[in-house]
């Protein structure tokens, strides 16, 4: 069994670390966080390597998703820190988008339900990248999907996420914009539903509110959690964190 994952979020947008809230992007505000008075992304990833020990970082390019100039100078930055590992969602369109991060040295590479042209695109990178470094995002606002994808744009999400294990997709994160930012806590029933339908890892993000969260994702069989707000305004600590660890 792989070993569970706690994963700190860098949302990055006009090149700053910004505090994400319910997916409303036009509304995010510079990153304001108890561990670090800096809102600089590769400042932030720093820290929390050097000092809080995190490796692994799950980066949102929403200057990338928003279609303007994508951060790669400052993801190259970062994934010069010894001992870092990224996984980025830079809004993957179509397979050339996907080409510009071959030559990095990510971990994995999202592929946002939100923001990809269509299921295509999945088998296309499964093949370009290996397997185990592609991710799919199942976007959703309030549990319901968000995609332009035709064939899945109103099926219910039980049924799309089979469909995405049928291409080959071994990793997926279940990301509720409606609940990023906003710690509401508890593992909702859906969740727990598609734990059941799908054989491969599942990452969690959005909403996660305290140590007790991470804890009941743990012990439902789930393979980690992304984690933001409720680390940066000090709900979870990283004592408790480590003691966790």
């Amino acid at each position: 069994m792989n070993k569970f994952r706690i994963i700190p979020v860098i949302d990055i947008l006009n090149s700053q670390a910004v505090h994400a809230i319910k997916g409303e992007r036009e509304k995010y505000k510079p990153l304001k966080s108890v561990l670090i008075n800096n809102s600089a992304p590769t400042r932030i990833a720093l820290k929390l390597k050097s000092k809080y020990l995190f490796s692994e970082f799950y980066i949102a390019d929403l200057d990338a998703i928003l279609k303007k100039k994508p951060n790669i100078k400052i993801i190259s930055e970062i994934l010069d820190f010894p001992g870092v590992e990224i996984m980025i969602d830079p809004g993957i369109n179509t397979k050339k988008d996907a080409k510009k991060y071959y030559n990095l040295n990510l971990k994995s590479l999202i592929l946002g339900l939100e923001t990809l042209k269509d299921l295509k695109v999945i088998t296309e990178c499964l093949k370009l990248f290996d397997t185990n470094k592609i991710v799919v995002s199942i976007d959703m606002c309030n549990e319901v999907i968000q995609t332009n994808i035709k064939e899945i744009k109103n099926q219910d999400i039980l049924e799309i996420v089979p469909k995405i294990e049928d291409l080959g997709v071994v990793k997926i994160i279940l990301l509720d914009l409606f609940k990023v930012g906003q710690k509401i806590g508890g593992i909702p029933a859906l969740y727990l539903k598609i734990r059941d339908v799908f054989n491969g890892e599942i990452l969690v993000g959005g909403g996660i509110k305290d140590i007790q969260d991470i804890e009941e994702y743990k012990n439902n069989g789930f393979s980690g959690v992304l984690i933001g707000t409720a680390l940066h305004d000090g709900s979870i600590k990283i004592e408790e964190l480590r003691n966790f660890l």
